[in-house]
């Protein structure tokens, strides 16, 4: 009697550990049909969840989850055609705005040593504004948008940073630019310091919101100098800053179109192998 008992028990176990793997065969394979459905049906977030809630919670549910694994490869693949569907008709559409917009702006570039040009608003091209104190709003074609401040004076202040007041008392200030230099013409010294894109302490922002307001900006050096900040210079740094923005957006959008390419190859790929294997 106690043989059979010891015969009869490993039995069981392995009956019940059998019927057990089957129960957790036939639930995979359930949650399998239903990601396939929800593919069907192009709902490819929730069949992606599901595919991946078949690995977590049926590891040794093998064969399940290899079907489960190229299924997953067939809706990764799917939501980035869609995205690419998606991006190609915004940028499109952001593309053509940018293009009715760039005839406005006066672009320069030195072919000699620039291997990119870059805006500005015409009425601060550098032919017309030799000879006067002012900010200067530029960006590049990658829609980097940087300021320089140009004080020209025979008494130089060798300034390194610029503030901008509203009526109101607010006020930006620059950081001290990491990048200044001075030439002489004439008689005069001619003070140029560029802020880059995040270097400029918000003063961009801060005069294309006020740029209806009279703000005057002041030249921080050895010495501070107080000059108005004009109409037109407040209104040239409004539009190449509204410029800069559709530059970045055109180019960020590019970017994401080239990173879902390279991303769909990829996939395809793997696709392949998974079915020559």
């Amino acid at each position: 009697m106690m043989t059979m008992k010891k015969t009869i028990l490993p039995l069981l176990m392995a009956l019940l550990m059998l019927s057990a793997c089957d129960q957790s065969k036939r639930e995979a394979q359930a949650l399998l049909d239903r990601a396939q459905e929800l593919y069907a049906n192009h709902k490819l977030e929730e069949a992606i969840q599901l595919i991946d809630s078949i690995g977590v919670l049926y590891p040794k549910a093998y064969e399940v989850r290899h079907a489960a694994n190229r299924l997953g490869y067939d809706v990764t693949h799917s939501q980035l055609q869609r995205d690419v569907t998606f991006i190609d008709s915004v940028l499109t559409e952001k593309q053509a705005e940018l293009d009715k917009m760039l005839p406005e702006y006066t672009y320069e570039r030195d072919t000699a040593y620039q291997q990119t040009g870059r805006y500005l608003w015409p009425t601060q091209v550098i032919e017309k504004n030799t000879s006067r104190s002012y900010l200067r709003a530029q960006v590049e074609e990658n829609g980097q948008m940087s300021l320089t401040s140009i004080y020209v004076s025979a008494r130089p202040i060798h300034h390194t940073a610029v503030k901008v007041t509203a009526p109101d008392g607010t006020y930006v200030q620059t950081p001290a630019s990491p990048d200044s230099y001075e030439t002489t013409n004439l008689g005069l010294t001619i003070e140029k310091a560029d802020y880059g894109q995040e270097e400029d302490g918000g003063v961009a922002e801060f005069v294309a919101q006020h740029a209806s307001q009279n703000l005057t900006m002041e030249f921080i050096g050895d010495r501070t100098q107080k000059v108005a900040l004009t109409p037109a210079d407040r209104k040239a740094i409004q539009e190449v800053l509204e410029l800069a923005s559709r530059l970045s957006l055109v180019r960020q959008l590019k970017e994401n179109q080239e990173e879902n390419h390279r991303k769909i190859e990829f996939v395809e790929r793997k696709m392949a192998e998974f079915d020559n294997n």
